[in-house]
């Protein structure tokens, strides 16, 4: 059995694992064949996934949802500066986090969802001025 240490990155964070290779003479095979033996990974437990989705603005400055899901969280009022790429609103979908960030830096006009709110693909999340 070899051992292998390697850097994993997952949603932008880097991991340290180790990976025992059971089987280290087994020749490529082609797609079909059944697996021989299955490798074990070691690596921490990581939080609750966060996928950073590209927000979805139109030119008036309105920023609509990526998917359907439950915001977790709003992260802005109204009135409040933001830069581009800041986190404005937070969903969660399928048991996952996805953060939408400001597509350019300006002033928050409106807020149209509060925590909780259930919003469909497409939906208005924020305006930005």
């Amino acid at each position: 059995m070899t051992t292998r240490h390697l850097k994993v990155t997952v949603d932008g964070k880097s991991y340290d694992v180790q990976v025992d290779i059971l089987d280290d003479d087994t020749p490529n095979r082609s797609v079909g064949a059944a697996p021989r033996a299955a490798a074990a990974v070691s690596a921490p437990a990581a939080a609750p996934a966060r996928a950073a989705a590209a927000p979805v603005a139109s030119g008036d400055g309105n920023v609509t949802s990526p998917l359907a899901g439950t915001v977790v969280k709003v992260h802005v009022k109204a009135g409040q500066p933001v830069q581009s790429g800041e986190t404005v609103i937070t969903l969660e979908a399928m048991k996952m986090n996805t953060e939408i960030a400001a597509p350019c830096a300006g002033t928050v006009q409106e807020v149209a969802v509060n925590d909780g709110s259930v919003v469909g693909e497409g939906a208005l999340l924020v305006k930005i001025g």
